[in-house]
């Protein structure tokens, strides 16, 4: 809401600047900050998450055009690329304490074009060129269900819940599965692939299906996160191994972070009984409970102000 308000410059001067008559109101009442009342040090700082979102966004769309033009690898690559700006906006946000609701809307609608959008149209392109209706279903499907993810994401967001795990694959690590399958097969030495319709199905099909899903997924924050010097230790031989793999055997270190990421949740289902018995009730999954994600209109008869 923008509410027009006559008053003077605060520097003393008289002299009245620019829209100064003009303030942002929130509906609230909250105040509302303008970027042009801070520093371009702090200006900086709320907006540095930003950037990495544009970035994933535009890597995201780029993905999209090159898959239209047959560049299936460069494409895929792109897709890594917004996963990784994904995960730095998200720490840059935490780490300059700078997270908002608008920030949150911003990455989930980047979020729906570089995971939802460009994984569909490479569904679409790549994985069933020979099939086109199959082929569009299958990528109106993926991008429902990421869509679906996102949307459930935002509207139960509890920022007391156990930030360990995610409910329902991410979008981000369903990407994944199409970018790794997609960069393997595509290598000079990788032979092809069976063209039946058993990969480009799985491939298609499955990821999407587990977003939507209330399957936990662990998020790896402590990896991402280290709050000590173990902890430092540990990433920082993980991220070696990973560059490692991904500059000698990229292809099958994809496949492996992709796949892997998606089999620890079954895995974790069938041993969590174990691993509770074993090291206790942090070991495993909290009991999730239930947030309110409709809005229902009041059925109060009491008098209402007009």
């Amino acid at each position: 809401m923008v509410r027009r308000i006559p008053r003077m410059s605060d520097d003393g001067s008289g002299r009245r600047r620019p829209f100064d008559r003009w303030r942002l109101v929130s509906p609230t009442g909250a105040e509302v900050v303008s970027l042009r009342q801070l520093s371009k040090r702090e200006r900086l700082r709320v907006t540095a998450p930003t950037i990495f979102t544009i970035i994933n966004m535009m890597s995201g769309l780029s993905s999209v055009l090159l898959a239209f033009r047959g560049e299936f690898t460069l494409a895929a690559i792109l897709i890594a690329v917004s996963i990784i700006m994904d995960i730095a906006d998200g720490g840059v946000a935490r780490l300059v304490g700078a997270t908002s609701p608008f920030g949150l809307q911003m990455d989930s609608l980047a979020d729906l074009i570089a995971f939802g959008f460009a994984p569909a149209i490479l569904v679409h392109t790549w994985a069933l060129p020979d099939y086109p209706v199959l082929s569009w279903l299958a990528a109106f499907f993926w991008l429902g269900c990421a869509a679906f993810r996102l949307a459930r994401f935002n509207v139960t967001v509890d920022p007391t819940a156990d930030k360990r795990y995610f409910v329902g694959l991410p979008s981000p690590a369903a990407a994944a599965v199409v970018m790794a399958t997609i960069f393997a097969l595509n290598q000079p030495d990788a032979g092809g692939y069976d063209t039946s319709l058993v990969v480009p199905i799985l491939v298609s099909v499955v990821p999407a299906v587990l977003m939507v899903t209330s399957i936990r997924f662990r998020s790896f924050r402590n990896l991402l996160a280290p709050s000590s010097q173990g902890a430092w230790v540990v990433t920082g031989l993980i991220a070696v191994a990973v560059v490692v793999g991904l500059v000698l055997i990229p292809g099958l270190t994809g496949l492996v972070l992709a796949y892997g990421y998606i089999l620890q949740a079954p895995l974790g289902v069938l041993t969590a009984p174990v691993r509770e018995r074993l090291f206790g009730s942090d070991a495993v999954a909290p009991r999730r409970h239930r947030l309110p994600s409709v809005f229902l209109p009041d059925t109060d008869t009491g008098d209402e102000p007009s």
